[in-house]
């Protein structure tokens, strides 16, 4: 089973590689940066696996440069588990 095909084992396993690049040291904005890079290829060259993953890449086509970043960094918060009240 791929970390795709359920939207749960794709936030675990991005939360687990943001833990560990954080431990070793990367700081927020790199990890902003990365998780764009990443939002990037999945979206350019990856087929959803779900409708959750369907509608992030649907956003992100759709998104201008900013509102991708934007979108990333909400995914980074996600997944750290991060709520802003």
């Amino acid at each position: 089973m791929s970390v795709l095909d359920n939207f749960d084992t794709w936030k675990e396993f991005l939360g687990g590689r943001l833990q560990q690049a954080q431990k070793d040291g990367l700081d927020n904005r790199t990890v902003e940066n990365v998780a764009f890079e990443i939002g990037d290829y999945l979206a350019q060259q990856v087929e959803p696996k779900n409708a959750e993953e369907r509608i992030l890449a649907e956003l992100w086509k759709v998104a201008s440069d900013e509102e991708q970043h934007a979108i990333a960094n909400m995914m980074v918060k996600l997944v750290q588990g991060k709520e802003v009240h």
